[in-house]
């Protein structure tokens, strides 16, 4: 990991191993800020994007089990502005062939998009109603009116899905999206870190965020000051919005590990989580794919992508280990099989394909054969 920083690649890097529920290695190198030469510490906090998502999936679940929602249930059933979804189908809008569910959004396939990864009309439609302004009642309302890019259930698009669960929750729950998660999730799990802002008093353990320039050296995206991450956010994103450190997101796969439970908090029941961590896809829709980016032998849960053929992937991942990532290049795995927790974080934005992560897991899994 060293080598990153001395090349250039990246400010810092912090990486830690849980195995068989303890944690073995947490470790920082480099800065968490390359103007001021602070070095990057173990307990310091990150932007994790896209590993909101899981967190989100999370939240659903814990709906499903309490009753209170349908994961097969139909989305207009919660939110009756997508009654009227139509599909954006040869020049033409048309009516769905099957309505989007509860679980459509969590495996991605609901027909829904991002505007941010493809050029197709409806990602245009996205882009020209400026999806991601207001708060989450407010994106609902304009996704709802952008017709579908597919059918619900015939393709995986990564998409604004885990941000309209997001609006599912408060609508059924009666409280804000952040509220939710601190009192069902963050505070049982002790995540101490983990949130939508980082609070004054915390501000300095904040890592700045990197992008790169033209000339290939780092230049600052968000700074750990006067950050975009200073205040409260008005759009609560569950696909985007949480920061965090090394030591909460663990905890949080730790307990999706153990089956839902970590230190006698029982979140979901080892069935649900099995039921996320298992592959819905069919064999056509496998690899997963985000513009010029793919898995390889991976698939998708509710909420994680799942490895189905460990043969193919590039990664040392037994099948059944199920991970994402961030766009800030923060990664994490879970594998059931080895017993293993695995988290990188680094701040640049965007990523290098994930080739810090590759390197750290294939280092990790050398040390389990020794």
């Amino acid at each position: 990991m060293q080598t990153y920083v001395d090349r250039g690649v990246v400010s810092g890097i912090t990486t830690l191993v849980a195995r068989h529920g303890k944690m073995v290695h947490w470790e920082s190198t480099g800065f968490r800020d390359l103007e001021t030469q602070d070095p990057l510490e173990p307990n310091d906090i990150f932007r994790i994007y896209s590993m909101t998502k899981p967190v989100t999936a999370v939240a659903i679940m814990m709906l499903v089990e309490a009753g209170t929602l349908a994961i097969d249930g139909e989305l207009s059933s919660y939110l009756s502005d997508f009654a009227d979804v139509l599909v954006y189908e040869n020049g033409k809008q048309i009516p769905p062939e099957e309505p989007i569910t509860i679980r459509h959004l969590l495996s991605h396939t609901s027909g829904m998009t991002y505007g941010l990864f493809g050029n197709t009309p409806v990602d245009a439609m996205y882009r020209e109603a400026n999806v991601f302004s207001g708060d989450l009642a407010d994106l609902a309302n304009k996704v709802a009116k952008i017709p579908l890019l597919a059918h619900p259930g015939t393709v995986w698009n990564y998409s604004v899905s885990a941000d309209i669960l997001g609006r599912v929750i408060e609508v059924i729950s009666g409280l804000s999206f952040d509220d939710f998660l601190r009192e069902q999730i963050f505070e049982p799990l002790d995540m101490q870190d983990t949130g939508f802002f980082v609070p004054p008093e915390k501000a300095s353990r904040f890592v700045t965020s990197y992008t790169r320039s033209s000339n290939g050296s780092l230049t600052v995206g968000d700074p750990m000051t006067e950050s975009a991450y200073d205040t409260r956010p008005t759009l609560l994103s569950g696909s985007h919005g949480l920061v965090s450190t090394a030591r909460d997101f663990a905890r949080f796969a730790q307990m999706l590990l153990n089956g839902g439970e970590l230190e006698g908090k029982q979140l979901l029941r080892p069935g649900t989580v099995e039921m996320m961590r298992t592959n819905v896809l069919p064999q056509s829709l496998i690899p997963i794919r985000i513009g010029f980016w793919q898995a390889p032998g991976y698939g998708f849960g509710l909420g994680f992508s799942v490895l189905t053929s460990q043969e193919k992937t590039p990664e040392p991942d037994n099948n059944g280990t199920f991970r994402w990532w961030g766009i800030g290049s923060t990664y994490f795995w879970i594998d059931p099989i080895d017993d293993v927790v695995g988290i990188v974080m680094a701040q640049l934005n965007p990523p290098m394909a994930g080739r810090m992560e590759q390197d750290f897991q294939t280092l990790v899994y050398e040390a389990l054969q020794n």
